[in-house]
């Protein structure tokens, strides 16, 4: 049975840790199908905090080598969810 894996990543210091953070989605651009990045911003205020939402893609050994460069990262927290097809 198939499965689909999305990674939530949320990045604490965003300005600091996203060139790193770039480098591996970069890396392992062909297993991410989908990347939606979110931070809060308003008119006077841009967060440092973000967060990403990855919708991974390929085998398994990937992704989790994938996820396990993220989690190695300092200021960084990764969840994981799978769904079955």
């Amino acid at each position: 049975m198939a499965k689909r894996i999305i990674l939530g990543v949320q990045v604490t210091n965003r300005v600091e840790n996203i060139l790193d953070v770039q480098k591996i989605l970069t890396e392992y651009g062909c297993n991410i199908r989908t990347r939606l990045g979110l931070h809060e911003i308003t008119e006077s205020r841009c967060s440092n905090v973000g967060l990403l939402i990855l919708e991974t893609y390929g085998n398994d050994a990937d992704i989790l080598q994938m996820e396990a460069k993220l989690k190695k990262m300092n200021g960084l927290t990764v969840k994981k969810m799978v769904f079955q097809r």
